[in-house]
């Protein structure tokens, strides 16, 4: 595989973990760079280590986890975006005066993390497949994954100061559409 390639498929995998960032980044107020840092190397390492574990699973057991691994990202990115989108719609019953950084804290993060990367595992196992180089592909992966979250939570403070809850809403929304994307283009395709 190319380097060009790889760049292009670094990218694609970190569109999922784009739009998360904008949400969280609608959500969290005012996040300051160092907040947006923090988010992007829990995105970045997660999606650096997801196609690792693929690859693993890959050269040993190819083709076993890509028959369910669609239904486990749909459920985590439905149940994360759910929970955002009620809590930004029901502000009266959010916990505080203010409204939270995205309700969970961390184990929303990682969990909205994994969600956004249950793909890369797949694509790991085909990097086995293809006898690609992991130690050069893994990191290419989570760097660009970290990069376009930064700039991802970085805008969404700017959306959220603009529309509010509004933004938050549409951001679990986007949550629980990349999740039904991913479901249906495992189910349909």
């Amino acid at each position: 595989m190319s380097l060009l390639s790889l760049m292009l498929l670094a990218f694609g995998l970190s569109i999922d973990a784009f739009a998360a960032s904008i949400s969280r980044g609608a959500s969290v107020g005012t996040p300051h760079l160092g907040v947006a840092v923090k988010a992007a190397a829990v995105f970045g390492l997660t999606e650096m280590t997801m196609p690792v574990v693929g690859w693993l699973i890959g050269s040993a057991f190819s083709g076993h986890v890509e028959a369910f691994d669609h239904w486990i990202a749909f459920a985590l990115l439905v149940a994360v975006g759910g929970h955002m989108a009620w809590h930004a719609a029901h502000p009266d019953e959010a916990d505080g005066d203010e409204a939270p950084a995205p309700k969970g804290g961390i184990l929303t993060l990682v969990a909205t993390a994994i969600g956004t990367s249950i793909d890369a595992m797949a694509v790991g196992i085909t990097l086995a497949l293809l006898d690609v180089d992991i130690r050069i592909a893994a990191p290419i992966i989570g760097l660009t994954t970290f990069t376009m979250t930064t700039i991802g939570m970085m805008a969404g403070k700017k959306l959220g100061e603009a529309f509010g809850h509004r933004a938050e809403i549409a951001g679990g929304l986007a949550l629980i559409v990349i999740g039904c994307g991913i479901l249906w283009s495992h189910t349909m395709m």
